[in-house]
């Protein structure tokens, strides 16, 4: 087994270095080459290394960068898949890239961003310590299939984890029904204030109770099917979350200001990016801060000061005009993005493009070239694109 694993790594930094030199990403491939060499080799390189998984349809990425720089600021030994690669080759790939070749890592942390589908298979061989689960929405039909499907995927990976501490989002029905099917222990996290003024319509992925299939009654809805849930014929209801935002005292075009709630004790913080989901993504990583026992109040503290992912609100300049890069994989997603547009006074160029290529289809991109001084409702506003 030895001889197999130094096989599989060498043969994947080699492969790695040869791509890179290439000019090539370099993240998928040399994991499959060091696969086929040996099969188990994630589960012998993950062997002894804490590991913290962050999985879910919407806000994965950004969620790991958030708890990253709480990481980087409380001085743990890491590596992460910041290449995006979260499927089981990738993982693989980045745990042998940061191994000697004889399988040992050189960090005592890993932080894994994986894709709700491969997280039954990298479970199988990573013992995780905490899963973060951000939320389930419609996302790929073509490759998931509807939201219970994707959530019977999470669930098997919870079940291969029986050391992991999972942190589910309180306000998602679908992610909370987690806790009933395994015995882990769990930390809650959710949102209990509204996180827009005006927010455009929005369709529920799980209108229906996922026990006895009665419709939801809410007290109250952030977004999607986000919310103060209860099915008001069987009791399945929102937990009151162990940490969640109490208060938005800010959401501008730069960041969001709100006030964390642990126990009886609130954290003040400053989430380095706008839109109401980053609010969410910034309390999931929170709540895996808890689940590391690290400082709270540091780890909100690093919010202020964390990167974000590629195109995740990335902003940067173009011939002296600023520019905000917004991802979209959804219609939850979608419908968030067009909230966090209508909250803005001043006037703005938007400008959407549609990648349509290889995986989904032909390669397909137009813009819309839009300025108006408030976007109010989105369906009177389009009348005034340019294509």
């Amino acid at each position: 087994m030895k001889l197999r694993v130094m096989t599989a790594v060498l043969a994947c930094k080699l492969c790695r270095a040869l791509i890179r030199l290439l000019g090539r990403g370099g993240t998928d491939f040399p994991g499959r080459v060091a696969l086929k060499l040996c099969p188990n080799l994630l589960g012998e390189l993950a062997r002894n290394v804490t590991t913290v998984i962050v999985t879910g349809t919407n806000g994965k990425t950004t969620t790991s960068r958030m708890i990253e720089q709480s990481w980087q600021d409380a001085g743990i030994s890491y590596f992460a898949n910041k290449s995006g690669a979260n499927l089981l080759s990738g993982v693989t790939a980045e745990f042998a890239v940061h191994s000697t070749l004889t399988g040992r890592c050189r960090y005592s942390h890993a932080l894994i961003e994986s894709d709700e589908a491969a997280l039954k298979f990298i479970s199988k061989y990573v013992d995780a310590k905490v899963i973060v689960y951000t939320n389930v929405f419609r996302d790929q039909l073509d490759r998931y299939g509807e939201v219970t499907h994707t959530l019977s995927k999470l669930r098997v990976g919870a079940q291969n984890s029986p050391n992991a501490v999972l942190c589910l989002n309180a306000d998602d029905s679908l992610i909370t029904s987690l806790h009933d099917d395994v015995p882990n222990p769990v930390i809650f996290y959710g949102v209990s204030t509204p996180l827009y003024e005006e927010q455009v319509s929005d369709l529920s992925d799980a209108p229906y109770c996922i026990k006895c299939k009665s419709e939801y009654q809410y007290d109250f809805v952030t977004y999607g099917h986000l919310g103060g849930y209860r099915c008001p014929r069987c009791g399945y209801a929102r937990p009151k979350p162990d940490i969640c935002v109490s208060k938005v005292i800010l959401s501008d075009e730069e960041r969001s200001k709100v006030v964390f709630r642990d126990g009886e004790t609130e954290i003040p913080a400053t989430v380095n990016l706008p839109g109401g989901y980053n609010i969410y993504n910034a309390c999931a990583a929170m709540a895996a801060a808890k689940a590391m026992g690290l400082e709270l109040p540091k780890a909100a503290q690093s919010l202020s000061r964390f990167a974000c992912g590629f195109g995740r609100m990335e902003k940067f300049e173009i011939n002296g005009t600023d520019v905000r890069m917004i991802l979209i994989k959804n219609p939850a997603g979608c419908n968030q993005v067009l909230s966090f547009l209508t909250q803005r006074i001043e006037p703005f160029v938007f400008a959407a493009c549609l990648n349509d290529r290889t995986q989904d289809g032909r390669d397909v991109s137009w813009i819309w070239d839009v300025s108006f001084e408030r976007l109010v409702d989105m369906g009177d506003t389009l009348r005034e694109v340019y294509l």
